[in-house]
């Protein structure tokens, strides 16, 4: 007799698709980690996204502005005067100083921030960080005020275009002289009347000082809102005058 039973049907061509919807897949995480670890690698060493929770800084920066900050500055490139530089709270700076929390107040934001912040673009590290202006460099003599209310630095008077104060009043509300010591910088808000910056910091164990290991980097854009892009200027007009000092 013949033999009429018929052998099973291969599908070939669907298990081809399944390995190509597989290897697919596979491929798609391999992307996604490797773009999340390069992403990671930029926020270390190189940009990182901030979020500016009060006005001491106005009018260079307002309340809700996102800046850029290069993490290149000071470690490969050199902190100068002007810089508007972002740095962690060296101890005490930020107790009882009113600045809002922006740590999102929903899982689901929480866990959107938390991975944009991990590639550099969320504000979750905004909380403990603060951002000034840089006035003095280590060994610097800054005093205020002269008889036309202006700060000094290294006894040159400068002339300070990014100020918001009141017409006629001096560049500080508060008298002071200080040497800037070795490994770090004096820092001040563009808000004269509403910076709680070096001036005011002075039983903080930095001793109103912040140190150089405690700078993140220079702000050099604002990046969001959109109509209020633009690079962020650090006014070497206003300290063309001063000599450098040693550390």
């Amino acid at each position: 007799m013949t033999d009429t039973t018929e052998e099973p049907v291969r599908r070939p061509r669907v298990e081809k698709q399944r390995n190509g919807v597989l290897t697919f897949l596979r491929d798609l995480v391999i992307i996604f980690l490797a773009a999340l670890l390069v992403s990671f690698l930029v926020k270390t060493f190189l940009i990182r996204s901030f979020y500016i929770p009060s006005a001491s800084m106005e009018n260079t920066l307002q309340i809700n502005d996102r800046v850029i900050v290069n993490e290149l500055v000071p470690d490969v490139v050199s902190l100068k005067r002007g810089d508007v530089v972002v740095f962690k709270d060296p101890g005490g700076w930020l107790t009882g100083s009113g600045v809002p929390s922006v740590t999102p107040d929903t899982q689901p934001a929480k866990a959107i921030d938390w991975l944009l912040t991990q590639v550099g673009l969320g504000t979750g590290d905004s909380d403990d960080h603060l951002i000034k202006r840089v006035i003095g460099l280590p060994g610097d003599e800054v005093s205020c005020c002269n008889d036309l209310g202006q700060m000094s630095v290294n006894g040159v008077p400068i002339k300070e275009p990014y100020l918001k104060l009141p017409p006629g009043a001096p560049a500080s509300a508060t008298d002071f002289s200080v040497t800037v010591p070795k490994g770090t910088i004096w820092v001040m808000g563009d808000n004269r009347n509403d910076s709680k910056d070096s001036r005011y910091n002075g039983d903080t164990p930095s001793k109103g000082f912040v140190p150089l290991s405690d700078v993140t980097g220079r702000a050099f854009v604002i990046s969001w809102p959109s109509s209020r892009w633009t690079w962020l200027d650090d006014h070497p007009e206003v300290f063309a005058g001063v000599e450098e000092r040693d550390e």
